[in-house]
């Protein structure tokens, strides 16, 4: 007969969190924010509100003996009209260091999306719980990884032995802030996003400010990433300025600019590193807006095309290969007054070979393959030997 677990239930703090910059309480439990309440009051974008709020790169940290866990949590999942149903969440399980489980809950609200209208549905769900049992029975660091695509509120933390925060293992703080590539879209786990792979290889530790649709230059994200501890700062700039047409050259470069003014404000002199966009074939030479392919979702796909016209580069318009451009320019321009800024050009990461092996499934995200592909090699291009971030470990700011 199996002896029932005599069950330890544990308050879900701040001390057991990483990657949050904000806990907030809400009826459930908790809720893991990635920009500071500050920043949410100054932006009532409903795109933004939802990615800040799905958990990247965010997980529960502590070091127990127990050989079962369990964790109650309430999620709120996408789904969109006409298009086949998005993936659940992934919760994973680290233990020291290696990944060794993965479950999801059930349940849980939905918000139903028309992309063609922008009509939302909202529908409740109730709480679920992922388990991990058959864990080893001895003192362990153990990591659980939230899912980077649904939000979601923590209820409940149960073992079957006591747990204690993870103490800090001196590792460097990572903080790097992007679109939704960065944010993890398509990954096939949360620990396997093309940042979380990298700080991993790096020996890093990750706060991942990658933002679904939201990576705009905004003064408030700008400022999070000032107050935010660090060792190591990147900022992937691009793709989102292009597909939401939000901007002419007139005032991408100012703003580049201010956004590395702020940034500056709180870490001086630490690695700061200026990555373009990875190749995007749609919007290389052509501006967005992106807007859904209707005629590929009628048939029960999700994929994008540009709106733009390749001949409105001339009144400033934006396309990758513009911002690119511009993008080295400023960094150059920096380069002298700021020796510790640098510059990544994102093909580096994803170029013309790639896409040919790998394209892009809806035409703007990579797969999880070249979500691994990313990671390695940005560990390779920034804390490898000669990398920008080789030389910045343990540097506090």
């Amino acid at each position: 007969m199996n002896t029932p677990h005599r069950w330890i239930t544990t308050p879900i703090t701040p001390d057991l969190l990483r990657g949050a910059l904000d806990l907030e309480r809400t009826a459930h439990g908790v809720l893991p924010h990635r920009l500071p309440a500050r920043a949410r009051a100054q932006c009532a974008d409903g795109q933004l509100a939802m990615a800040e709020a799905q958990p990247s790169g965010v997980r529960l940290v502590l070091r127990t003996r127990a050989t079962v866990i369990e964790l109650d949590a309430l999620r709120t999942k996408r789904a969109y009209v006409g298009a086949p149903p998005r993936p659940d969440g992934v919760y994973d399980l680290l233990v020291d260091g290696r990944l060794a489980g993965q479950a999801g809950v059930t349940g849980g609200n939905v918000l139903t999306v028309d992309m063609t209208t922008g009509a939302v549905e909202s529908r409740p769900g109730p709480v679920g719980t992922a388990r991990f049992s058959g864990l080893p029975d001895r003192l362990k660091d153990v990591e659980i990884w939230l899912p980077y695509n649904e939000t979601t509120e923590l209820v409940a933390l149960r073992t079957d032995a006591p747990v204690e925060p993870l103490p800090d293992r001196g590792r460097p703080r990572w903080v790097h802030h992007g679109s939704s590539i960065s944010h993890g879209s398509d990954a096939a786990s949360p620990s396997a996003t093309w940042p979380a792979v990298a700080g991993a290889l790096g020996g890093a530790e990750l706060t991942n400010l990658g933002l679904g649709g939201s990576a705009l230059l905004d003064p408030f994200t700008a400022r999070a990433l000032r107050d935010t501890p660090a060792d190591l700062i990147s900022v992937k700039i691009g793709i989102n300025l292009v597909n939401t047409d939000l901007m002419r050259l007139r005032a991408f470069g100012p703003a580049v600019h201010g956004f590395l003014d702020t940034v500056r404000e709180g870490h001086p002199t630490i690695p700061l590193l200026v990555v373009s966009p990875i190749l995007c074939p749609i919007h290389e030479d052509t501006p967005g807006p992106s807007a859904p392919d209707l005629d590929e979702l009628s048939a029960g796909r999700i994929r994008f095309r540009a709106t733009g016209d390749p001949a409105e580069r001339a009144a400033g318009k934006l396309t990758l290969g513009v911002i690119r451009d511009e993008l080295a320019r400023i960094v150059r321009q920096r380069a002298p007054q700021d020796p510790n800024l640098h510059h990544l050009d994102g093909r580096a990461l994803y170029g013309d070979a790639d896409c040919a092996e790998l394209p892009l499934p809806d035409r703007l995200h990579p797969d999880a393959a070249t979500h691994h592909r990313m990671g390695e090699r940005f560990a390779a291009l920034a804390f490898g030997p000669g990398g920008p971030f080789a030389t910045g470990r343990g540097v506090h700011a």
